[in-house]
């Protein structure tokens, strides 16, 4: 009979399902292109699936479009949930959010490998919409899962061409499925890569990870007044560009003073109507703040709204500052985290404690059910590029962590 400390995942079948889906949406410089509820978003879910059901899994769907695979425990108790999400940015990598989904089956199959039974059911979830890269909504299955959004507001979300969330649910075949609804589970856990560069700077191949930290994106609007390029004096005009130039650096100097911690990202800039010898009349920007302290991530938001008005109010322009998505500090639970010390030591892996500086579907699970999150290194703290990598090694590493840690919280 086996012995369950000495149990490891395969880590040859894991690298190959990686690069299995990692070749479905492929981009030309290796990385994936599987945006939320595209065809490529569902080759990969198909995929996953069929690996699922062979595995002797039981398979579900809501109508967010999130997938639950469930291997049966010897009682019929709440499961421990394990996964993470399939989407991907337009250029983003084969490892962010994958190496979650595929860890957890791989959990399931190394269990069937070994015959071991566990006494509660484990649980691995494909959470839909978990970039926010198509669908301007980040960790939206989840949420609509959790009830921290409706699945009305979730399906009226639409993409930079006019498509709908939920023409995309409804394309899929998803839309006829049960509404989203929490369901009791034991304990979950996220395993993921860590998206930043301190675990391969400290070469330590595990994150036991204690929390997330505070984030929030915000829509800035600026109205202006076209004018031609060439008769209009730049002292008459009224150029939404000149404001951003006055309060762009001022937002990054909100960073500045909240380092080493504090984040402000500019992801999205728009100016209208974007001809090169028109002076704007309408600028548009988001941006991402963040910081693990509550108290200073409200000093930050607070600081670069102030810094947009001040610079808006004194060329006289019209601006509007929108906080269109939140997601709060998360502090995850003793229990799980414990779980995932214990399981770190039966597999004699050096590890390192921090706090996640990217926001995950477990920002959604934990308000419902004992949560936390297991992380392995990415080449150059790379991610949300084609160039994103993880070993096997580490790969496989993390998913034995994820086994034990599971296996631990499975007992009855």
């Amino acid at each position: 009979m086996t012995h369950l400390s000495t149990l490891r995942v395969n880590g040859d079948r894991l690298w190959q399902r990686l690069m299995a889906v990692g070749a479905v949406g492929e981009t030309a410089r290796g990385g994936s292109n599987r945006q939320a509820l595209t065809d490529q978003d569902q080759a990969a879910r198909e995929l996953f699936l069929g690996w699922a059901r062979d595995a002797g899994c039981s398979v579900r769907a809501d109508a967010a479009g999130n997938l639950f695979v469930r291997r049966a425990g010897r009682r019929e108790l709440a499961p421990v949930m394990t996964g993470s999400h399939l989407d991907t940015q337009p250029t983003g990598g084969k490892f962010d959010g994958i190496l979650g989904v595929l860890g957890g089956l791989e959990v399931i199959e190394t269990l069937n490998d070994a015959g071991v039974q566990t006494d509660r059911p484990l649980e691995v979830v494909v959470w839909t919409n978990e970039e926010g890269a198509r669908f301007d909504t980040a960790m939206m299955g989840s949420a609509v899962w959790s009830g921290a959004m409706t699945l009305e507001d979730a399906r009226a979300l639409t993409d930079r061409a006019g498509v709908s969330v939920g023409d995309e649910l409804d394309r899929l075949g998803y839309g006829a499925a049960p509404p989203p609804a929490p369901h009791e589970v034991a304990a979950a856990f996220e395993l993921h890569i860590e998206q930043g560069p301190v675990l391969e700077d400290a070469g330590i191949p595990i994150g036991v990870v204690t929390g997330v930290q505070h984030m929030s994106r915000h829509r800035i609007v600026v109205e202006g007044e076209e004018c031609h390029a060439g008769p209009t004096p730049m002292a008459l005009r009224r150029d939404p560009m000149m404001a951003l130039a006055r309060f762009l650096p001022e937002l990054y100097a909100v960073a500045d003073a909240h380092a080493p911690d504090g984040r402000v990202t500019i992801g999205f800039i728009d100016a209208r109507p974007g001809s090169g010898n028109t002076v704007p009349g309408r600028l548009e920007l988001t941006v991402d703040v963040r910081h693990p302290d509550a108290g200073r991530y409200d000093a930050m938001v607070w600081a670069c709204e102030a810094a947009v008005a001040e610079a808006c109010g004194t060329l006289g322009l019209p601006a509007t500052w929108t906080r269109f998505w939140h997601a709060p500090g998360v502090t995850f639970a003793a229990r799980c985290i414990d779980a995932v010390r214990a399981a770190v030591a039966i597999t004699g892996h050096d590890h390192l404690e921090l706090v996640s500086g990217a926001g995950h579907d477990a920002c959604n699970v934990a308000p419902l059910a004992p949560t936390s999150m297991i992380f392995v290194p990415c080449r150059d703290g790379i991610s949300h590029n084609e160039a994103e990598w993880a070993t096997p090694a580490h790969c496989a590493a993390g998913t034995d962590v994820l086994l034990h840690a599971m296996l631990h919280a499975a007992r009855a």
